[in-house]
């Protein structure tokens, strides 16, 4: 029986086990990969270092510096010697099927294997849950389709007509990478929200905000990043003087064979369908502790003067979620962690105070 069990080694779940081995709390991480990484193992090979939208410190090592280094080495080499170095207690490949509740403690499922636990950390993320959206003819299609997800790269693409679905910052990165050497037809469902003034911290905390808001009460949390609005980096100007972002088309009606059929009548020709439309948080494996409220999403405690600490399931406290809502960044990852490890540091002691008392009065 461990005091706590941290399920994913990416961002959120590697900080959730430094910040509990501080704590002295007997965890151990379950992750699903067969190698360090997370999801950036499986990002796409012409991803770079210089070309990411950030990644966050892990306590106590920085993050590597912008290069032109692959994305998908670079990190996991990163998170791999961020393992060794702390000795954290990682086992994989483990792929968790469900969490159940056996009386005071939690039972986590991976095939015939059985672990025990007081508390959770649950820090799934999204990646393995891409949203594949089911429109009408997507079966007929005779070219290729791809999602985010299984992005093949820029050169798979070369010389094709592609149409990239999708309006948020996942579909504006891979145009920019695309439309110099493809022809891009950029579809979206609604028009795009671009930014037409500099980040600043005050606008990352309004969002951040209205994200905490939705998952305390219970509906299913919207992107963090999405929410931010759209802005051109240098690496998409190319395509912007392409004219790849003018005027995008509203979605299609349906998919045929050589392409895709708009309600007018209209056809675009089309070698490929790149579904840019984002991904859902990966916690079906929560499903039988029956997490979620009646709006949808898994309602979360809030922590009144810090919205990115809210990581605690309201309908069963034994459960801390890092990277889901508002924590869904790999800064607010971390800063969730320190709070998740907090959170599970004093229920464990609580535990093991109740269980001594009980000795002793036997």
């Amino acid at each position: 029986m461990w005091d706590s069990i941290v399920i994913g080694a990416g961002q959120g779940g590697l900080a959730a086990s430094y910040f509990l081995t501080q704590r002295g709390v007997d965890h151990l991480v379950l992750d699903g990969n067969p190698a360090p990484g997370g999801a950036w193992q499986q990002r796409w090979d012409s991803l770079t270092m210089h070309d990411v939208h950030g990644v966050a410190d892990l306590p106590g090592q920085p993050a590597p510096e912008r290069s032109t280094a692959r994305a998908n080495v670079a990190v996991p080499t990163w998170f791999a010697d961020y393992e060794r170095q702390h000795d954290l207690p990682v086992e994989r490949p483990v792929t968790v099927t469900e969490v159940t509740s056996e009386g005071d403690l939690l039972v986590v499922h991976a095939g015939d294997r059985r672990w025990r636990t007081r508390t959770l950390v649950n820090s799934t993320g999204t990646w393995t849950r891409p949203n594949w959206p089911d429109y009408p003819g997507v079966a007929d299609f005779g070219g290729e389709q791809f999602h985010t997800a299984t992005y093949p790269g820029a050169e798979h693409l070369r010389g094709k007509r592609v149409i990239v679905v999708g309006a948020g910052a996942s579909a504006v990165q891979l145009i920019g990478e695309l439309a110099p050497v493809a022809d891009i037809v950029w579809v979206t469902r609604r028009p795009p929200q671009w930014r037409t003034e500099e980040f600043s911290p005050q606008t990352g905390l309004q969002v951040v905000t209205e994200v905490e808001r939705r998952v305390v009460a219970g509906l299913p949390p919207t992107s963090v990043v999405g929410a931010t609005g759209l802005m051109l980096r240098e690496q998409e100007q190319e395509a912007a003087r392409l004219g790849a972002y003018d005027d995008p088309r509203p979605m299609f009606e349906r998919l045929e064979d050589s392409g895709a059929r708009w309600a007018d009548g209209t056809v675009e020709r089309a070698d490929a369908i790149l579904w840019a439309t984002g991904f859902r948080s990966a916690v079906d494996h929560l499903e039988p502790l029956g997490l979620r409220g009646p709006r949808g999403g898994i309602p979360l405690v809030r922590v009144p003067g810090n919205v990115q600490a809210a990581t605690t399931a309201a309908h069963d406290p034994r459960v801390h979620l890092v990277g889901y809502g508002p924590s869904a960044s790999t800064i607010g990852a971390s800063r969730a962690a320190r709070r998740a490890a907090m959170e599970v540091a004093e229920q464990v002691g609580a535990a093991a105070y109740r269980q001594t008392s009980v000795s002793q009065s036997a």
